[in-house]
C-alpha cells in the first residue's frame, strides 16, 4: 500500500485539494495499539496495485503527531478514535470508521465515485 506520511498541518492543504479531484484516505493509527496494528495489516493484505492507482492514502502516526489528530477532528468534524479512517471528498469527511468497522470492502467502498 502506497502510503503518504501526513506529518505536518500544512498538508491537510494539500489533501483537500486533492480531495476536488477524487476521494482521499486518512488512517490515523498507533503504534501502541493491537487492534490498530490488526486493522492496518488487515487493510493493507488486501490493498492491490490497482488501489494504489486509484486511490491517493495518507497514513498518520498517532504517536507521533497527537497534534495533526487534533486538527483532523477540528477540521473534519470527527471525533478521534483510533484507528481511524476517514474519506475526504471536496474537503470534507464523507465517512469515517474505527476500530473493527475498517475493513478493505468498506473502505473501498467508501472511496468509490459517487453516483
Amino acid at each position: 500500500m502506497r502510503w503518504n506520511e501526513l506529518t505536518d498541518v500544512r498538508q491537510l492543504e494539500a489533501i483537500d485539494e486533492a480531495s476536488k479531484q477524487g476521494p482521499v484516505l486518512l488512517f490515523k493509527h498507533s503504534t501502541r495499539c493491537s487492534i490498530s496494528s490488526a486493522a492496518l495489516h488487515r487493510l493493507e493484505r488486501a490493498w492491490t496495485a490497482d488501489d494504489d492507482e486509484a486511490h491517493t492514502c495518507w497514513f498518520l502516526d498517532l504517536i507521533r503527531h497527537r497534534d495533526l489528530s487534533d486538527a483532523i477532528a477540528h477540521r473534519y468534524g470527527v471525533q478521534h478514535e483510533s484507528p481511524q479512517a476517514i474519506v475526504v471528498r471536496d474537503g470534507r469527511s464523507v465517512w469515517h470508521a474505527s476500530h473493527f468497522g475498517i475493513t478493505y470492502d468498506v473502505v473501498t467502498g467508501a472511496l468509490s465515485p459517487v453516483a
